[in-house]
């Protein structure tokens, strides 16, 4: 027997302990994104029920445990009677209403901790026990980094609203979800990325469509968040047309004029309608120009698959919009968004195929 039939065994077990070890952060990764899904929803939720100031102090710690006591919540809730949102707002309100605010937004920061302990501890067992593969460590450390400034963001989106606004500001609140977004959006694409591919990368005119499908996603996603800021879902209550025009009145009344497209609410309403129909027909032309190029492929499917999802949200936002944002209805239109997000990056970085493996790299040198 020669030499390398002794030793051809060995690159196959290199490779099965990689595919081990890629399937175990890949899951891990997957955890990630559900209890990212669930931070999305309890934070929507939150924003939605009017909650988000409830909690008037950032203890990152100490923040931990909920009052306890009649004495502490009474405590708790004359730090938030301090503030314009009560005193022009919700004055009178009982204890108990207070309660089911406070839960909603203690919950949110509860999730946000505990999605920070879920990528930080994983992440030193896997690195220590050498679990990872070098491309991998610079990945998944930006992510521990980012979620640790989404922290500070989000104390700097309350703050907005504590001295003088009723509601947070609506430009902290759209870099506070575009950030959460992106680490979404991140995590997915590094967890798709470990997973074996049933198909070789699609052609490039594909992949490019894809990648913008994700960009105008999220640019969706941050003019909602906008939109939510300045609730300005209230303002054009109907379908298509706006108040039975085209190009409504009053959408060019600030000075200067690109204060309309941030402070507006009718104007920020109306671009967030441009933007879902320009993503719709984005997302339709990708479907049909997929599916030509690569009749009955995966990447075909998947891009048609993606076109529903997007007709699909573009029906839960006319629905918030008639329903004058009901809060369930609302709701689902925020977290279906994320399903899109997640499934337009899995999408995107299934058109790239998988990580080339570090054995296959060696191999190659």
């Amino acid at each position: 027997m020669t030499d390398q039939a002794l030793s051809a065994p060995e690159p196959i077990s290199a490779r099965g302990r990689e595919a081990r070890n890629r399937a175990l952060v890949r899951w891990w990764l997957y955890a990630v994104l559900v209890v990212l899904f669930a931070l999305f929803v309890v934070g929507g939720a939150t924003r939605l029920t009017g909650s988000g100031l409830s909690i008037t102090e950032w203890k990152p710690i100490h923040g931990v445990i909920p009052p306890i006591g009649e004495a502490e919540w009474l405590e708790e809730f004359d730090k938030y009677r301090q503030i314009p949102q009560y005193q022009e707002l919700n004055r009178g309100m009982s204890l108990d209403e207070f309660k089911v605010i406070f839960w909603w937004e203690w919950a949110h920061r509860l999730l946000a901790r505990g999605v920070g302990l879920l990528v930080a501890l994983p992440l030193a067992f896997f690195w220590l026990t050498g679990r990872l593969e070098r491309p991998l460590k610079p990945r998944l450390l930006g992510l521990l980094a980012l979620g640790g400034f989404q922290g500070f963001i989000g104390w700097w989106m309350v703050s907005s609203g504590l001295s003088e606004r009723l509601f947070v500001s609506q430009y902290r609140l759209a870099i506070h979800l575009l950030i959460a977004c992106l680490i979404f959006t991140a995590t997915m694409l590094v967890a798709r990325g470990l997973a074996p591919h049933s198909a070789g990368p699609a052609r490039r005119d594909t992949q490019r469509w894809a990648g913008w499908i994700v960009v105008g996603t999220l640019f969706q996603i941050w003019l909602g968040a906008l939109v939510a800021g300045l609730h300005a879902g209230l303002t054009y209550n109907t379908w298509p047309l706006m108040d039975g025009r085209l190009w409504p009145d009053e959408l060019l009344t600030m000075e200067p004029a690109w204060r309309n497209f941030f402070e507006n609410p009718k104007t920020v309403q109306f671009v967030h309608r441009l933007g879902a129909y320009l993503l719709f027909a984005t997302a339709a032309w990708h479907a049909f120009a997929a599916w030509r190029a690569e009749p009955g492929s995966t990447h075909a499917r998947r891009a048609a698959l993606l076109f529903l999802l997007v007709t699909a949200q573009a029906g839960l936002g006319i629905a918030a919009l008639l329903t004058f944002v009901h809060l369930h209805v609302a709701l689902t239109h925020h977290a279906f968004a994320i399903v899109l997000l997640g499934f337009s990056a899995a999408h995107w970085r299934g058109t790239k195929g998988s990580y080339p493996t570090e054995t296959r790299i060696v191999q190659a040198g």
